[in-house]
């Protein structure tokens, strides 16, 4: 299991990179845009539920804070919950990072709040929110 867990960080790491230290190098817009970025990790995410679907599926018709708690505390349950939150991280540092360039937000202000949506994901989507209405309404004056 620590392999696939590893592997969680090369199937999303180049993609960060790019996207947090060349975001003007046009290789990086070119290969984000292709939503294809995200498909390695959530095909990871995949071979780790199959195995599981009955268990997963029964636990969360009725969720209980025991059964998630137990599930979680598993090596597999952990690094499928981690290949669960790389992909929507990716997923979502990709849309900010897309975004931002159509509206021309300058890397020294993305580039941050990348790592914060990585790192802490729903924190990070919101700033991001926070700051293209800044934005928007400066833009507006």
């Amino acid at each position: 299991m620590e392999i696939l867990f590893q592997a969680t960080f090369i199937l999303t790491g180049p993609f960060w990179l790019l996207m947090i230290v060349a975001p003007y190098w046009r290789w990086t817009r070119r290969i984000m845009q292709s939503p294809l970025v995200i498909a390695p990790i959530a095909f990871l995410y995949v071979a780790l539920i199959l195995p599981l679907a009955g268990e997963l599926v029964a636990a969360s018709l009725s969720p209980t804070l025991d059964t998630i708690a137990v599930f979680l505390g598993t090596d597999h349950g952990a690094t499928t919950a981690w290949a669960h939150l790389l992909a929507f991280d990716l997923f979502v540092g990709r849309w900010a990072y897309l975004d931002s360039r159509e509206r021309n937000l300058s890397a020294w202000v993305m580039s941050p709040i990348l790592c914060f949506i990585l790192m802490v994901g729903p924190f990070g989507f919101l700033l991001y929110l926070l700051v293209k209405a800044v934005n928007e309404r400066i833009r507006k004056r």
